[in-house]
């Protein structure tokens, strides 16, 4: 018998919050062509720094896993559940790092991991991961995301 993801989040214990609000002016998501596009979403918790200086990758995957709990609460506010998502087409994080870091794929993989363990085989993806010398309000991690719903 299969699972339903609202089954797997149970199982993982994950409970989604309500969705974030947009910190300026742009919609939290957008609907077009059986695709669902989440604006750039950062970690709970309002962290600042820099990847190598005051986070470790492994902060960082963790920081990139809770970036995906936001991104998945938003795709269950503008879809009413996760049910209606056919696939996870695409993560593209950007890393607030030093110069030096070189670990940013393995950040992602936070997130990248969350939307397996949520989705299955419906949560590979395309992605890309950029370091950044500065991001908003200086959070560690932005992601933003696109999702194949079903009609």
């Amino acid at each position: 018998m299969e699972h339903t993801i609202a089954q797997r989040l149970e199982a993982l214990g994950i409970i989604l919050p309500t969705a974030s609000e947009p910190a300026a002016k742009y919609m939290n998501y957008v609907k077009a062509n059986g695709l669902l596009f989440v604006s750039g979403k950062a970690p709970s918790g309002n962290p600042k720094g820099k990847l190598g200086k005051e986070y470790t990758t492994r902060e960082g995957y963790d920081f990139a896993r809770l970036t995906g709990i936001e991104i998945l609460a938003v795709v269950q506010a503008a879809l009413g559940s996760l049910e209606p998502v056919k696939q996870v087409v695409k993560l593209q994080g950007f890393v607030n790092a030093l110069p030096e870091f070189e670990e940013h794929h393995v950040v992602l993989n936070g997130c990248s991991d969350l939307m397996l363990d949520v989705f299955g085989e419906k949560g590979k993806s395309a992605r890309s991961v950029f370091g950044a010398v500065s991001l908003r309000d200086n959070l560690p991690i932005i992601v933003d995301s696109i999702f194949e719903i079903e009609d």
